[in-house]
């Protein structure tokens, strides 16, 4: 029989409690926060204060066609939260304009709505999530809300815009020609297409082919390939990424979705039958570190949330339901690809954000 000794005695700090007590304070603003920027976003109050004039919270109603009680209760929040300017001689606000660019410039490489509401979208689901934590179960990427779907999509496509042609394809060895000549791509896990859609924009020669498990999703993208003009040359496809069709593939691509998988070991010994012999996957991944001390900091925190509640729950749903978690780090992918048949592997760019990973058979 074990014995358990009594715990220790632990002596308590008032100012260290304090501390974190108007940490927590700060901490359920800043949840809060995620809710109101997502109806920034939506009502168009960042988009008329983009230009920089001071506004009172009336005229920012009547500009938007809203209420002129939640214009005001919204603007003192912001300001509280240091998003928006005050002035306390004219009781006017202003939005900064470094933050026009985060918050109303779509084009923009720091455009940051779309991941709001990607966080949004996901805690409205915590309730889900308990369920399956409780129960050992997973949640499927089908069975969350729109906002989650669509936030996504906005976040990364932001990213996406910002270096997927100029920096992480001409990281990649003989890509960028093989694309300008005419290659054959397949784009694993698309979502709504955006990176496929890029991709295809910008080397009108190669041809390409993008797959999602979620049928809705496949919907969006096919829409926007039209709408962008380049349904000729693009196909999207409903099948997982053990299923997507063709073989002899010059360059398979996976956007920040190989962890999400349930057996991402699967999906590479797939790959690896369906490239090129002298073909290339790249992986782009979360940035991450291979062990936990290596993410101990803001966006480590943010993605860890994230794995939590969104992709961790994903795999789960899936047969095998690995689980590698947002912040698998270099090693674990490494592992998965070289244990699904690949040979060569390194990392060919980064950002504060992203890992590339170039994946040879």
């Amino acid at each position: 029989m074990t014995i358990q000794a009594d715990a220790p005695q632990r002596v308590i700090d008032p100012d260290k409690l304090m501390s974190f007590v108007f940490r927590a304070v700060e901490e359920v603003g800043a949840t809060l926060n995620t809710a109101l920027v997502v109806m920034g976003d939506k009502l168009g109050y960042y988009r008329e204060m983009a230009d920089g004039r001071p506004t009172t919270p009336g005229e920012l109603a009547e500009r938007t066609g809203t209420g002129e009680p939640y214009a005001r209760e919204w603007l003192s929040a912001q300001a509280a939260g240091g998003y928006v300017t005050y002035d306390a001689e004219t009781h006017r606000y202003t939005l900064p304009a470094e933050h026009a660019v985060a918050l109303a410039d779509p084009t923009s490489p720091a455009y940051l709505p779309g991941f709001f509401q990607l966080a949004h979208g996901t805690v409205r689901d915590a309730p889900d999530i308990l369920t399956a934590a409780t129960d050992g179960d997973g949640l499927g990427w089908h069975a969350h809300n729109g906002d989650v779907h669509h936030g996504c999509e906005r976040f990364f496509r932001t990213m996406y815009n910002g270096h997927l042609i100029s920096e992480w394809l001409p990281a990649l060895d003989g890509v960028v020609a093989k694309l300008e000549a005419g290659a054959r791509v397949a784009d694993v896990g698309c979502g709504h297409g955006a990176s496929t859609i890029l991709m295809a924009k910008s080397f009108p020669n190669s041809r390409f082919v993008g797959s999602d498990y979620h049928a809705e999703s496949i919907e969006v993208a096919r829409a926007r390939a039209d709408e962008a003009g380049v349904a000729d040359r693009v196909t999207f496809e409903v099948a997982p990424a053990t299923g997507f069709s063709g073989t002899g593939y010059d360059l398979v691509t996976m956007f920040d979705c190989l962890h999400d998988m349930g057996d991402p070991v699967g999906a590479a010994r797939y790959v690896r039958q369906a490239i090129a012999g002298d073909g290339t996957w790249m992986v782009v991944e979360p940035m991450a570190g291979d062990h936990v001390e290596d993410n101990l900091n803001p966006v480590g925190r943010t993605y860890y949330g994230f794995s939590t509640l969104l992709c961790t729950p994903a795999s789960l749903s899936q047969e095998v339901g690995l689980a590698l978690g947002t912040q698998a780090g270099p090693a674990r992918i490494r592992d998965v690809a070289t244990t699904g048949g690949f040979t060569g592997f390194g990392t060919a760019a980064t950002t504060p954000f992203n890992n590339v990973f170039e994946i040879r058979p």
